[in-house]
């Protein structure tokens, strides 16, 4: 008769976490009430950050997307933040920041839409998100199953031990 080999690891199951420790997982614990309460936040799925590589854009791209999204407030209306704002932000040119923006718009991510006051007053473009959230949507699945997989080896490695 052979006997099973005693694992030499084990996997420890940590506590859940107390109210003290809950409480210091607010964002205004992390960044300060100061940086928080005056500037606010602005929420993001994970999954684009996970995805930022599939999206095939530049990281300079991503980072004006990010801007636009912190604009974009209610999901029925386009954001529709100053160029002059985001490259002032940002520590570039507003030329740049448009061809930043026309790579956004060629990669189906965004929509400009063109905005005017009267006749002929343009005022600020805004930008529809719509090809970003059918992006995400169309990559869930995938990363979904890698963290399905990842769940299910962890699984394994600790019901093995």
């Amino acid at each position: 008769m052979t006997t099973a080999p005693k694992p030499t690891a084990s996997v420890v199951k940590m506590p859940p976490p107390s109210s003290k420790e809950k409480e210091r997982r607010k964002l205004e614990d992390r960044f300060s009430r100061q940086v928080v309460g005056s500037y606010g936040f602005t929420q993001l799925p994970n999954l684009l950050l996970y995805a930022q590589a599939r999206l095939k854009i530049t990281p300079t791209q991503f980072n004006v997307l990010l801007h636009l999204i912190q604009h974009w407030w209610d999901a029925d209306k386009a954001p529709h933040p100053k160029i002059e704002t985001i490259a002032r932000r940002m520590g570039k040119s507003e030329r740049m920041i448009l061809r930043y923006l026309d790579g956004l718009e060629k990669a189906g991510l965004i929509k400009r839409e063109h905005r005017y006051r009267g006749k002929q007053k343009q005022i600020s473009s805004a930008y529809r998100l719509d090809g970003l959230r059918e992006r995400l949507i169309e990559l869930e699945p995938e990363f979904r199953k890698a963290k399905e997989f990842r769940d299910k080896r962890i699984k394994s490695a600790e019901t093995a031990a």
